[in-house]
């Protein structure tokens, strides 16, 4: 008689990745692969070259690549936040800083909803979980035409009181380098470019990195207006109060030392950037690439309450950032 274990076996022998379904799309000279965990952006290509940092799809997803930060981007202090007269407390995932980061969205498989040639949507209704019991559904489309790739995400209040809401991405965007030690990639990294057309630097604890406060990027490393390279530029920071054209929209632009040009555009909802190099990570953790993160508010948004949404009953927020790709 076989057991119950060897009945369940074949059905866990499975050749689905961990990372869950891939679904591929792709249209002229872009692709991208998305997957089932966390709607992740797993890769996506131009021409045959790596825009963002990819990874396998069984791996564990290194360093937050592609990752959807919902329902709050970067850092929570402690975890712990109060809302309409109730205190909430989430996981911490950072133990050495004690903070939460980067939400839920990316922990869980969310479900398909349309797939095309040159298209995906998936959506995920967050579980009801002590730190965040909003009944909140998070609908997210990626779509590739001949301008790139537009990710659209709606978040909608499904249920009947208030829900707190922030939102970001995390995408590795690739130096186009060849490196593969930490000084090859951060030689790689420092050969590149950058334009944030952001006037403030948010000032953050060493020790934290929890913000602690503003400055003017007038005269400082800060100051990526005029679009310098990165070398002597360390970054795991943000910035806001960026300078918006005639539709509201932002762009960060990341030039490689190959010359590939690599724009973000976010709507008029994003008010923050995060840029991270990856200085001092420890090897294997370290991407061939910097972060260039736009959110709608920078870290411990749900403390302080600056730049937080709050979702009414019925009623939905959309974000859409834009990647473009140019030689």
């Amino acid at each position: 008689m076989s057991s119950t274990t060897d009945n369940i076996r074949p059905s866990l022998a499975s050749s689905t990745p961990r990372t869950g379904q891939q679904y591929s799309i792709r249209f002229g000279g872009y692709e991208a692969v998305v997957t089932e965990l966390g709607a992740t952006l797993r890769r996506f290509d131009y021409r045959g070259k790596q825009v963002i940092v990819p990874f396998e799809a069984d791996d564990m997803v290194p360093c937050c690549n592609g990752y959807i930060l919902v329902p709050f981007p970067n850092r929570l202090e402690d975890g712990t936040y109060s809302f309409d007269g109730h205190t909430y407390e989430l996981p911490i995932d950072e133990h050495e800083r004690r903070t939460a980061i980067h939400g839920l969205g990316y922990r869980h498989m969310w479900k398909l909803g349309t797939l095309t040639e040159s298209s995906v949507s998936l959506t995920w209704r967050v579980p009801n979980v002590a730190g965040y019991p909003f009944d909140v559904i998070v609908s997210v489309s990626y779509e590739l035409d001949d301008t790139g790739l537009t990710m659209r995400t709606v978040a909608y209040n499904n249920g009947s009181q208030r829900a707190p809401w922030a939102f970001g991405i995390h995408p590795w965007l690739s130096n186009g380098g060849s490196g593969r030690t930490i000084d090859d990639i951060e030689a790689d990294n420092a050969r590149c470019r950058l334009t944030l057309p952001c006037d403030t630097h948010v000032i953050s604890s060493a020790d934290r990195l929890l913000p602690t406060g503003v400055e003017t990027v007038d005269g400082s490393i800060y100051d990526l207006r005029d679009n310098p390279t990165l070398e002597g530029r360390p970054f795991d920071d943000a910035w806001t109060d960026a300078q918006r054209d005639e539709n509201g929209s932002v762009t960060a632009t990341f030039t490689r030392s190959d010359g590939l040009r690599v724009s973000l555009t976010g709507d008029d909802t994003v008010n923050a950037w995060q840029v991270c190099t990856a200085t001092g990570f420890p090897e294997g953790q370290h991407p061939a690439g910097v972060a260039i993160e736009p959110m709608t508010a920078y870290a411990n948004a749900f403390r302080s309450g600056l730049n937080m949404l709050v979702l009414e009953p019925g009623a939905e927020h959309t974000t859409v950032i834009r990647y473009h790709v140019e030689h």
